[in-house]
């Protein structure tokens, strides 16, 4: 049945009163009532296009989005939704176009500047990319989400202290934003500014997101009449992360630590699996937690914790990295079985539990590190503080490893 415009505009106050209530699913079918009766009214069309997408009906949103667009060419709201749109859907050239419509209707905004510089990022075009978050800036020194995003972009090319001063004043505005206080401890600590960075690291456990937390009072240090339990944050135990992060950081203090089926035969202490009973225990610590619990530095960190295994050393080398073995080691017979570490004279291998089981038996060790590494190694090269038998590589430094390796 048709609809006149007294019912149309009767069926769109109900349908933004709707919206305004949160209810979209019952807005979304009135907007979408108005569209079919009306297919050329722009603004219904912007609206049915925004209820879907608060509904998450993205590729739904993107068709009223666009026809809107098209017939409210200088609605900047139309242009910038559909942009929103186009971005949630990996459509970025489309989105660019659109947010550069929208620009050109009103210059001197700094969101749309800010997606603009989202939109580029996407695409791979960091340069421009920056130059569009330097623009909102500009207009708007404060826009915590220009700010965040060209720390990330400064911080990936290694300009620490721009990087820093982005979030320094993003946080005037947020100081107990924990996402940004995270981002300035990791920053910290990656320049090996423990005494500054650990504090920010733990926002992270202030964070919503995927953590596994035992249902134990959280320890702060403070003597306990009970068992401490250490135990990795991984929700999935048997990660490489928390395999890695048990072995790294289960060093300095006496507990129990929650460890996978794997591990539990390393260990020389006491150790839980995941899911049993925890009776006993008064408190319980992240092992990320330790080296600010613990007023650890990297100069003086404890010793890695003592394993159940010995080295029996021979002449075998174990190769533990996705990478291929350098030609230089064409022909040996590699050991790629954690069981054999002890076997080892030499283990070379990425930043995985396997090389940090053999650094922690005291085998010489080459652990092979990206780019921008896990804070915890800390800003330099050479020798770890972590173990004195380890020694870190670029994992891109292929002339360095030959060369480490060179009459092995």
């Amino acid at each position: 049945m048709p609809l006149n415009d007294q019912q149309i505009q009767s069926l769109g106050r109900d349908a933004l009163q709707r919206a305004a209530a949160g209810d979209f699913a019952s807005a979304e079918e009135m907007f979408a009532r108005i569209v079919e009766a009306r297919p050329n009214m722009g603004q219904a069309l912007h609206l049915l296009g925004q209820v879907r997408l608060k509904l998450g009906r993205f590729a739904e949103a993107r068709e009223p989005l666009e026809r809107a667009a098209q017939f409210l060419p200088r609605d900047v709201a139309a242009q910038t939704n559909l942009a929103g749109c186009l971005m949630q859907l990996g459509r970025h050239e489309q989105a660019l176009a659109a947010l550069a419509k929208a620009a050109r209707l009103k210059p001197d905004d700094a969101v749309i500047s800010h997606n603009t510089g989202r939109t580029l990022e996407a695409l791979g075009r960091a340069e421009e990319a920056e130059r569009a978050y330097d623009l909102a800036l500009s207009i708007d020194h404060r826009l915590l989400p220009a700010l965040s995003a060209r720390a990330e972009l400064l911080a990936a090319r290694g300009e620490w202290a721009g990087a820093l001063a982005d979030l320094e004043t993003a946080l005037v505005s947020q100081p107990d934003d924990p996402r940004l206080r995270l981002r300035r401890g990791e920053l910290m600590l990656r320049q090996g500014d423990w005494w500054r960075g650990l504090g920010d690291y733990e926002a992270r456990l202030e964070m919503p997101g995927e953590r596994y937390t035992p249902d134990l009072p959280r320890w702060q240090g403070e003597p306990l009449d009970g068992r401490l339990l250490l135990y990795p944050e991984q929700t999935d135990i048997e990660s490489d992360a928390a395999l890695r992060d048990t072995l790294m950081l289960a060093r300095g203090v006496e507990a129990v630590v929650q460890c996978s089926e794997i591990l539990a035969g390393w260990f020389d202490g006491p150790t839980v699996r995941r899911g049993e009973p925890l009776d006993g225990f008064a408190a319980a610590a992240p092992l990320r937690s330790l080296p600010l619990l613990m007023n650890w530095t990297r100069d003086a960190l404890p010793p890695p914790a003592t394993l159940r295994r010995r080295p029996e050393p021979s002449s075998r080398i174990g190769w533990f990295s996705a990478s291929e073995p350098p030609p230089g080691l064409a022909g040996r017979d590699l050991v790629r079985s954690p069981e054999e570490i002890p076997t080892c004279r030499l283990v070379v291998g990425d930043d995985t539990w396997p090389v940090h089981a053999a650094a922690s038996l005291g085998i010489a060790t080459v652990i092979l590190v990206p780019p921008i590494a896990d804070w915890l190694w800390g800003p330099n090269l050479g020798i770890s503080p972590w173990y004195a038998s380890a020694e870190l590589l670029r994992d891109d430094d292929r002339e360095g490893l030959a060369a480490r390796l060179a009459g092995c």
